[in-house]
């Protein structure tokens, strides 16, 4: 399949997915979520939105270190904000994150490992975020218990293909996937197995992923989702799990539509779901907007370091010497 028919199919299947929600439940409580978000939920989201950001690009400078692309604190918070705001805003959810890789990996000069930093602190993050979602679904009674199989069993893969890779990509194999084996296997084990890293990425994904969570539960509350706070967490973590998936226009899409099954699963309503969603999706897209003036202010010191034309020949020459240069010296 090529990008283009992939990218098509992505944004076909969420238009999809949008338009049956909104010809099985209308408009309302898409706006209806919208419009329950305060002051105070927003206040809530850009403070808890300040301690996962913080967390995330903790993250991504542990594993950039290792792979010997380091990055500043600041940079790095700065740059995942940014990246917040494009995923949220542009189509498929992860044109923040190349943008991100992109521009870190041609400061350093690497853009290979610039992007591949990207994507395995990521992909950290989101194997941390399935191993929690099991860990909860597992502890807490919960009527949306049984999803609990496929996810296992699509951790239980993960884990094995990375125990294959970091043990098996030891050789000194010549093709193009035995390199590719090798340098999988190089950027994890100096990248995340690493004893001087690990436990951050993972002290670091749980506090961002606790950070997200704790946001959902208060849109759900803004929604009006009256469940107790402990028979809500695992839903909010299968709505979290959904959101996760890289096909969304501006955000929107595949939370939504997770949303309104998992709600409809817990013998809520679907309409329930959507709102909480669409409340959710408010709450991130507000905390995420100090990403736009970093945007903005990067365009803006672009744009005053151009290089200023040079001025016409005639201005540069320096002015002729008088003649009566001297003639008044002692």
């Amino acid at each position: 399949m090529t990008p283009r028919v992939w990218a098509v199919s992505r944004f076909s299947g969420t238009a999809t997915v949008l338009a049956v929600i909104v010809v099985r439940l209308g408009a309302g409580p898409l706006l209806s979520g919208i419009r329950s978000v305060s002051a105070g939920p927003l206040l809530a989201a850009c403070g808890i939105a300040f301690v996962t950001t913080t967390s995330c690009a903790w993250r991504w400078r542990l594993i950039a270190r290792g792979l010997g692309v380091p990055v500043g604190l600041g940079e790095a918070v700065a740059a995942y904000y940014r990246s917040q705001f494009l995923n949220g805003t542009l189509p498929g959810g992860v044109l923040g994150d190349v943008h991100r890789g992109v521009r870190h990996g041609r400061d350093a000069g690497d853009l290979g490992r610039g992007l591949r930093a990207v994507l395995w602190e990521r992909t950290a993050g989101q194997v941390v975020q399935v191993c929690l979602t099991i860990a909860v679904l597992a502890t807490i009674p919960s009527p949306v218990r049984g999803v609990i199989v496929p996810i296992l069993v699509a951790g239980v893969l993960t884990v094995l293909v990375a125990a294959v890779a970091l043990h098996g990509g030891t050789g000194r194999g010549t093709s193009r996937w035995g390199r590719a084996l090798q340098a999988i296997a190089s950027d994890l084990r100096v990248g995340l197995a690493a004893r001087r890293i690990w436990p951050g990425v993972l002290g670091c994904s749980i506090v961002a992923q606790a950070g997200h969570v704790i946001t959902f539960l208060v849109a759900a509350r803004a929604a009006g989702a009256t469940l107790p706070l402990v028979q809500l967490l695992p839903l909010a973590l299968l709505v979290l799990l959904g959101a996760a998936v890289p096909a969304n226009l501006g955000g929107w899409g595949p939370r939504e539509g997770a949303a309104a099954w998992v709600f409809a699963a817990a013998g809520l309503t679907a309409a329930q779901g959507v709102a909480a969603g669409a409340a959710y999706g408010a709450l991130v897209t507000a905390a995420s907007l100090p990403g736009a003036v970093v945007l903005a202010a990067g365009a803006l010191a672009r744009r005053h370091h151009r290089v200023t034309p040079a001025l016409p020949f005639a201005a540069q020459r320096p002015a002729p010497a008088l003649a009566t240069e001297g003639a008044f010296d002692g």
